[in-house]
């Protein structure tokens, strides 16, 4: 007995030896696939088989017991390893993933209630060493991904451009200063005709078909009357009467433009009519240059003939402008400045503002102008459209002559300053 005894004792540091050969023949070896979870998977593992001498001479050991087969020392004797980790294509991991530290502990656990060797000073067996615990596929799918560990992204290694918005198209905020880089268009693309129906049909034809289309579609003639102002005056003075009329008839860039306007007392004389024939070219979609003629006609004979060149149409905000000179057969340079808004209040009722200047070069003493700005005129209208093309108004109007243009109507015995109450008419058609 004592010899047995002293036997087991010396063959100590071998079988702690062997322990350590055991695991590490294992290690690298992957586990085979269980349903199982992980933490049960170490203690289905059968415990590494001892190396005692007498054990491997078929005789059995009063340490370790009966003497134990090549097949049941090693769980894999016989085994094909080939689909295991490190032997060919790796099989799907379920342990990948999973923080195996609280695994291994319990697996150690349950090991030493089993293992004869248990407090033996041996290396313990990592059922999983020489694996490669990087999350797979195949970790992603085990539903007890990201236990103990970062949860895996289920977009990792996806194109995921698609789903942020479709192919990344260069825009303008990609280019440099906010417009993008347009390359010109290749040489041979101007080598063609203009019209492409050139190149299979007559282009005398085809000329002929293109203004045809222009008259039809951009140059149509049309003819317009428009009666600015037709009104009387109610002041301090003589009852008067006036008005403003113009129109054209033309397409949109060429016209024939004409204007008149006049004045006189109700109960007495005509005092001025002024009738303009213009030609009108338009040089911008709201502008038009006029050039043409002016005649006046006075009651004392002092008629006047004018070149007239001016400018007429619709500032910003619809600010209805309009300007000219005027140069006399006598030398003598004159101009009028004229603009008007119309502040819509309604659908139906117009309030609009309106003011006229008048400017002379030099004095005419046979019209009672002075130099300089001789004359304003403001005034105030507000009109009820019936109808767009008719609309009846009242308002007031307040006028004052100005430098030696007011001497003058002092000399005649009239005041400089007027204001008047006005009621007419506006139309066109």
């Amino acid at each position: 007995m004592s010899r047995a005894l002293f036997a087991a004792v010396a063959a100590l540091p071998l079988m702690i030896a062997a322990g350590s050969a055991v695991a590490q023949n294992h290690a690298g070896h992957a586990p085979a696939a269980s349903p199982t979870p992980a933490a049960q998977t170490p203690a289905a593992a059968p415990a590494p088989a001892p190396d005692c001498p007498m054990m491997r001479d078929g005789k059995p050991c009063p340490m370790h017991g009966a003497a134990v087969s090549d097949a049941q020392a090693d769980p894999h004797a016989g085994h094909d390893m080939s689909g295991h980790a490190g032997h060919g294509a790796a099989a799907a991991d379920p342990h990948a993933g999973h923080d195996m530290a609280s695994a291994q502990a319990q697996a150690q656990a349950q090991a030493a209630q089993t293992d004869p060797h248990a407090g033996h000073n041996a290396a313990p067996t990592d059922t999983h060493a020489g694996h490669n615990m990087a999350p797979t596929p195949a970790a992603q799918a085990d539903p007890h991904a990201g236990h103990g560990a970062a949860p895996a992204d289920p977009h990792a290694g996806h194109d995921m451009s698609a789903a942020r918005g479709g192919p990344n198209i260069p825009t303008s905020v990609d280019a440099v200063g906010g417009r993008m880089v347009e390359t010109p268009p290749p040489a041979a693309a101007r080598s063609a005709p203009a019209h492409a129906a050139d190149l299979l049909f007559d282009p005398a034809v085809m000329a002929a078909a293109r203004k045809q289309l222009l008259a039809e579609n951009g140059d149509i003639r049309s003819t317009a009357v428009l009666i600015d102002s037709l009104e009387a005056g109610f002041g301090d003075g003589a009852d008067t009467y006036n008005w403003g009329a113009q129109g054209w008839t033309g397409g949109d860039i060429n016209r024939f433009w004409w204007k008149t306007e006049g004045e006189g007392e109700i109960d007495g004389k005509l005092h001025e009519v002024e009738v303009q024939a213009l030609y009108s070219r338009a040089i911008a979609p709201f502008w038009d240059v006029q050039a043409g003629v002016r005649q006046d006609f006075r009651p004392d004979g002092e008629d006047a003939t004018h070149l007239t060149v001016g400018v007429q149409g619709v500032a910003p905000y619809w600010f209805e402008m309009g300007a000219a000179a005027f140069l006399s057969t006598e030398g003598d340079l004159t101009a009028r400045v004229e603009a008007e808004y119309d502040q819509r209040i309604t659908q139906k009722w117009i309030l609009q503002p309106a003011i006229e200047m008048a400017l002379s070069a030099s004095d005419i003493p046979e019209l009672e102008i002075g130099s300089g700005l001789t004359s304003v005129t403001a005034g105030l209208r507000l009109r009820y459209e019936i109808r767009k093309e008719f609309a009846p108004y009242v308002g007031v109007e307040w006028s004052r002559s100005l430098g030696e243009t007011a001497d003058y109507a002092r000399a005649r015995g009239q005041d400089p300053e007027d204001t008047r109450l006005v009621v007419g008419v506006k139309a066109w058609f």
